[in-house]
């Protein structure tokens, strides 16, 4: 669709552009591999099929994958009712029982927003202490239909067509316990997809590029990032694509300057 669209917009400049893009080249289904800085200053992105693409700026918007569950019937229940998105997912299971799995300010912010939809949340998390904010953590077991349950592992998705439980092990007494319920929404973390430029643009404590909030600058010059790849406070499509934005405004100002 933007291929269709870029093609329409040059074709309206005229027979000299042939109805394609002098501006823009686009290199689909490439993945970066790395990102290196030549001696003349510039910037080289090798993909894995050993295409190299090469420019004078470039902006990152490698994005982040979650972290997703490893246990048995995980992957075969994935959008069966193993969730990663309550946002997009939480409406599905109006009136039914759910399980959070993390125990961070995510799990229970997801916690709080499946409690509008659901008929009961209980929220597993593998550790005796919760990770997330205190005031959070008791918003959220303040509610009557909310039920935390600490020091437990799951263990395995069950389910016929859709999700029907989950097991869990106590750390404690070693017991194995089954949770009914209909929709598992897993908050773990997300994992940001960088390894590709960790030798040439710092990297925070969990994998992020670190951003000037004004502009989108990294420390490297020349490197601009934006989305859920930087430590960027929220992740959502419209905070990443206003950040991408502001990037192309002072790329552009700064390609000018050169």
């Amino acid at each position: 669709m933007f291929r269709a669209h870029l093609d329409a917009v040059s074709a309206g400049g005229g027979s000299a552009s042939g109805g394609k893009s002098k501006i823009l080249e686009l290199a689909l289904h490439e993945r970066v591999v790395s990102l290196e800085k030549t001696k003349e200053g510039t910037f080289t992105a090798k993909t894995k099929t050993g295409k190299e693409f090469s420019a004078k700026a470039m902006l990152i918007v490698s994005g982040a994958g979650r972290r997703k569950l490893t246990i048995p019937g995980a992957d075969t229940f994935e959008n069966k009712g193993v969730t990663y998105c309550a946002s997009c997912d939480g409406p599905l299971f109006s009136g039914q029982d759910v399980a959070v799995v993390g125990g961070g300010n995510a799990g229970f912010e997801t916690a709080l927003q499946l409690l509008a939809y659901a008929k009961s949340v209980t929220l597993i998390h593998r550790n005796v202490e919760f990770k997330a904010d205190p005031i959070t953590v008791e918003k959220a077991r303040s509610h009557p239909n909310m039920r935390t349950i600490a020091n437990a592992e799951p263990t395995e998705v069950k389910g016929g067509p859709f999700v029907t439980g989950l097991v869990y092990k106590d750390k404690h007494s070693g017991e194995l316990k089954e949770l009914a319920v209909s929709g598992i929404f897993a908050e773990i973390g997300v994992m940001p997809n960088t390894d590709f430029v960790k030798s040439l643009v710092k990297l925070d404590t969990f994998g992020r590029i670190p951003v000037d909030p004004r502009n989108q600058r990294t420390e490297v010059d020349g490197i601009w990032a934006a989305g859920d790849c930087t430590n960027e406070l929220y992740h959502q499509n419209n905070i990443a694509a206003g950040d991408g934005v502001k990037a192309l405004e002072d790329i552009y100002l700064w390609i000018k300057k050169q």
